[in-house]
């Protein structure tokens, strides 16, 4: 079983940024496909960014592509997630996720879950 720990998330004014880390344990960590996925109130689950095992492969959303960069240290089995440029439309919930198979923009096939943590970019 992986366990996905999120910290970083706040409330931080548009044009800020924040870093978010994930900390993993249970599993080898570079066995592990890493994505960051959010959700705002309201609204479907949405993908952000992933990336592959070693790094070599990375996928971001449209909508933050430019502004987010994900990047994984797999000597502290942690992968993290900066965020430029914050804006309002921003603010969700933003989970950590992993699986051991697919690099995929599907929240949905993932299979390990971290709790969360809240992101607020004030206007």
């Amino acid at each position: 079983q992986v366990q996905l720990v999120e910290s970083g998330g706040g409330l931080v004014q548009a044009g800020g940024s924040l870093r978010l880390s994930c900390a993993a344990s249970g599993r080898t960590f570079s066995t592990l496909v890493m994505a960051w996925i959010r959700q705002a109130p309201g609204k479907e689950r949405e993908f952000v960014a992933s990336i592959s095992r070693i790094g070599r492969s990375i996928y971001y959303a449209d909508s933050v592509k430019g502004r987010f960069t994900i990047s994984r240290d797999n000597t502290k089995n942690t992968v993290y997630l900066q965020m430029n440029s914050l804006k309002p439309e921003d603010t969700a919930v933003y989970y950590c996720a992993a699986d051991p198979v697919a690099l995929t923009t599907i929240p949905d096939e993932y299979d390990y879950w971290g709790q969360g943590t809240q992101v607020t970019v004030s206007s």
